[in-house]
């Protein structure tokens, strides 16, 4: 009959005894060092309600006559003129000619992405080009500047009014070799 006592408040005193060290557990553990934190981004709310904005947007298309184009952004102002922020377009034409484009700020009007602010391209065949504006059309494979451009070349440096770079024919064909044609006022200091 004792045996059976003690196993009856057992069955009673077991479970409570591990209610009390669980409840202790909780109630004494320490605190963590930091805090847990949902990760959210730090932006501001209300500028963004009044100037609704995308961030990293990408844009990839070909030209009729088959020139690779990708634009990318650190952000995208929508519908506003001031267009994108912190701006790289990659540009290949079909027969292997590359030049990337680097702004900090750009806008789209018609067939045609205006890079300005201080505009760097850089090409495959050794170019650099510095222009505060260069326009990339984006029905056809050529890129202009109209506002004075400063060049690096592998012969030498060019200062000219206006750049463009296009198909070497004149119908615009895009199985014919690119050619970048400096003109007004163009100096060439050669460097051997």
């Amino acid at each position: 009959m004792t045996r059976t006592r003690i196993v009856r408040w057992l069955r009673v005193l077991l479970p409570l005894l591990a209610l009390v060290l669980l409840s202790t557990l909780f109630l004494f553990s320490r605190q963590s060092g930091t805090e847990s934190q949902i990760p959210y981004a730090e932006v501001d709310a209300e500028s963004m309600a009044r100037d609704p904005r995308m961030v990293a947007p990408q844009y990839s298309g070909v030209t009729d006559d088959g020139a690779q184009i990708r634009l990318e952004a650190s952000q995208a102002e929508i519908g506003n003129a001031r267009g994108g922020k912190d701006l790289r377009l990659d540009w290949q034409r079909p027969d292997g000619l590359k030049a990337d484009l680097t702004a900090p700020a750009a806008g789209v009007e018609g067939d045609t992405i205006q890079l300005r602010g201080g505009v760097q391209m850089t090409t495959s065949s050794g170019w650099t080009v510095d222009a505060d504006q260069i326009d990339a059309a984006t029905n056809r494979s050529q890129i202009t500047a109209n506002d004075g451009v400063e060049a690096r070349a592998p012969f030498g440096q060019i200062t000219a009014q206006q750049m463009e770079l296009k198909p070497k024919g004149e119908t615009g064909e895009h199985d014919g070799d690119a050619i970048l044609n400096f003109s007004g006022g163009v100096r060439l200091i050669y460097q051997p």
